[in-house]
């Protein structure tokens, strides 16, 4: 058994690895930035090493400090977390090399789902639906003009690297083709490094549907359901719900089918999450998968009634799947809000700064995953989310209720949240019937233009 991990992330995630860890008797290793000094991973780690400045790039994606954090405190296994170093194949071949367990698949899979294109021809080739494209990278604006009038629009222009809704760019015609051809290589050569890009149908309205896939060392592979993500504004997910509202038990199980399928052809260990995206005549097509745990994992947890950063760990030490896991069904809904630091109605301006009161929601069936408390600076470096609210309830009407109830006792004061805009949300009848796509959420801010009068328990919020 693992006896010692380092974790080489920040935040909620890291928080919540040491936990799962400290339940398994696994001693934890925190590294951190010096603007996280304060940061709750840090007092509840066994051990805490600093990395580097705030600056993410001095810190927590520096590769060799993490390395020689490993080195120091002699441990067994490195847990990436997500975002950051997750789905780096350099980073999982260094731990490799240096006979660290990194807490994740293997770096050659890593590289091999990282480039969405090749992910893309490996989807084709064991038979997994896909949109119409281009059968490789597309270098040129004449070349990317002569696929997008074969396979005719919209389509969209995607980065091969990187992932968060970077690099891609639609296109409705030549014009904001050529546009957004150079607009999307630029973006991901920034981000990424490489600006190599692909064309894709774009499909119109769709549904944003991810399964969750365990995989062990010996052979066993399973999915645990489904996530609907389609609640997202610029590609940043806002709400997530399992099940999904919208899919059929036929669709379902195709589509499960197909995960598994392509799981277990690549030869996948560890927990991974394949994202499809779903139009209204119940077609399904592969977009890419995530090497690592999702920020939305919490919702199958709850759901399943198991614990995904344990059964990473397990499955890292080489145990096999555990029964638990396996036998689990789907017992409720469950929903998740990303509780961010930022200001929804100043277009989601991220508002860094001291936290003077927090209160999180309780009660039954509520779970709060954060790493903030009253007294915390949220710096300016990072991801703006805060906290994750969850809900679990025996019917889906039920959860509603009970987020609805869950982020009107959420309290947050000295900065802006998403928390009156997720409230909002949760009020309108097209969401309570199920009735949205990847479309929905700029459509319904362009509604409401004016933010929301804030209720008497919501003064805090503001």
């Amino acid at each position: 058994m693992i006896q010692k991990v380092l974790v080489a992330n920040r935040g909620e995630i890291a928080l919540r690895v040491i936990r799962a860890c400290k339940e398994l008797g696994v001693r934890t290793v925190a590294v951190y930035s010096e603007a996280d000094v304060d940061s709750m991973h840090v007092q509840l780690a066994d051990d805490a090493i600093c990395i580097g400045p705030g600056p993410s790039k001095d810190s927590y994606l520096k590769v060799e400090a993490i390395m020689s954090a490993a080195e120091i405190a002699n441990v067994d296994a490195i847990h990436p977390g997500y975002g950051f170093l997750a789905e780096n194949p350099r980073f999982a071949q260094i731990c490799k090399s240096c006979k660290v367990k990194f807490i994740g698949p293997s770096p050659e899979v890593i590289a091999l789902m990282g480039d969405k294109n090749q992910a893309r021809a490996t989807a084709v080739k064991h038979g997994i639906p896909v949109t119409p494209g281009s059968k490789g990278i597309v270098k040129t604006e004449s070349e990317a003009m002569e696929i997008a009038e074969q396979i005719g629009y919209p389509v969209m222009i995607k980065a091969s690297a990187g992932g968060g809704g970077r690099g891609m760019r639609p296109a409705l015609n030549r014009a904001s083709l050529k546009s957004g051809f150079h607009a999307a290589r630029a973006e991901a050569e920034a981000c990424f490094g490489v600006p190599d890009v692909y064309i894709e149908k774009l499909v119109e309205n769709p549904h944003h549907i991810e399964f969750q896939v365990v995989a062990d060392k010996h052979g066993n592979v399973i999915e645990l359901g489904e996530r609907d993500c389609s609640l997202q504004r610029r590609n940043q997910k806002i709400i997530e719900e399992t099940p999904s509202p919208m899919l059929s038990d036929s669709l379902r199980q195709r589509m499960a089918d197909a995960s598994v399928k392509l799981t277990r052809e690549i030869g996948y260990e560890n927990c991974g999450t394949i994202e499809y995206l779903v139009d209204d005549n119940e077609n399904f097509y592969f977009m890419e998968m995530n090497t690592r745990i999702q920020v939305e994992h919490p919702i199958t947890e709850e759901v399943r009634g198991c614990d995904l950063i344990k059964e990473q760990i397990r499955i890292a030490a080489g145990e096999h799947l555990s029964d638990h896991v396996i036998h689990s069904s789907v017992r409720g809904h469950a929903i998740e809000c990303r509780i961010n630091a930022e200001d929804p109605y100043r277009n989601f301006i991220p508002s860094p700064g001291r936290i003077e009161l927090f209160y999180a929601s309780g009660g039954r069936g509520v779970r709060v995953d954060t790493h903030v408390y009253s007294g915390y600076e949220v710096p300016p470096y990072y991801d703006s989310m805060i906290a994750k609210l969850i809900v679990l309830g025996a019917t889906r009407e039920i959860a509603i209720a009970r987020m609805t109830r869950a982020l009107n006792e959420f309290l947050v004061q000295g900065i802006k949240t998403t928390i009156p805009f997720q409230a909002s949300i949760l009020k309108n009848a097209a969401f309570r019937n199920g009735e949205y796509n990847i479309r929905w959420v700029e459509e319904f801010l362009a509604s409401q233009p004016d933010p929301p009068q804030p209720a008497a328990m919501d003064e805090g919020h503001l």
